[in-house]
């Protein structure tokens, strides 16, 4: 490819400017896999991204998105291979690394997740980085014994992503409310990052610290 699309932020004059640019390959950081983006989300963080004052881009230019779902054009590991459905968020991503915003993205493998069995790209990313810290909350509760009649469950925070999902999931999982589908897909989530590296509590061990 000659160059793509990307949501390319700068700072000028302590205000950002966001445009649309036709960036290079070459011009994306370091990583071990090149992945061709088909979703990502909008979160707390990526409109902090985008605020003069928001403290969580320290250089520009940059691109935000601090999550992504895509397929793997190339892999430099054993783990993955062209044509691999996956999902990137978390760590570094749309903060200190270039983010989900871009037709293409660059990143370590260390971040990155096979799109779990039973998910599409978009029920991923429509879950995004707040369904799955909500998933992983509820999974740690579960693990820890928490059950039904064990009493109510506080959700603190509960209008925003992650505690509404939280919710969700904890009356589908916890409560004895019925399955809802959303809970289903971002227990699915979960469950597969923690799958993929239990002994660190998931692919995602810094997930939950780095959502927005």
């Amino acid at each position: 490819m000659s160059s793509f699309k990307a949501l390319v932020i700068n700072k000028i004059d302590n205000e950002i400017i966001a445009e649309t640019k036709r960036i290079e390959i070459k011009d994306l950081p370091e990583g071990e896999l090149l992945i061709q983006v088909a979703y990502s989300s909008v979160n707390y963080k990526d409109a902090l991204a985008c605020t003069a004052n928001g403290g969580i881009v320290k250089s520009y230019p940059f691109i935000p998105g601090i999550d992504l779902a895509g397929t793997v054009v190339s892999s430099q590991n054993e783990r993955f291979r062209a044509g691999d459905q996956v999902v990137a968020t978390g760590y570094g991503l749309g903060v200190s690394h270039y983010g989900g915003y871009s037709e293409y993205a660059r990143v370590p493998a260390d971040w990155v997740l096979k799109l779990p069995q039973g998910l599409s790209m978009k029920e991923a990313m429509i879950l995004g980085t707040a369904g799955f810290t909500a998933a992983l909350s509820v999974y740690e509760l579960q693990q820890n014994g928490v059950r039904p009649e064990d009493g109510p469950i506080l959700v603190t925070g509960a209008t925003g992503g992650v505690g509404s999902v939280a919710s969700d999931c904890g009356k589908a999982r916890l409560r004895g409310g019925g399955e809802y589908r959303q809970a289903g897909q971002a227990s699915i989530f979960a469950r597969a990052g923690r799958e993929a590296n239990p002994r660190k509590g998931g692919a995602r061990s810094r997930f939950e610290a780095d959502a927005g």
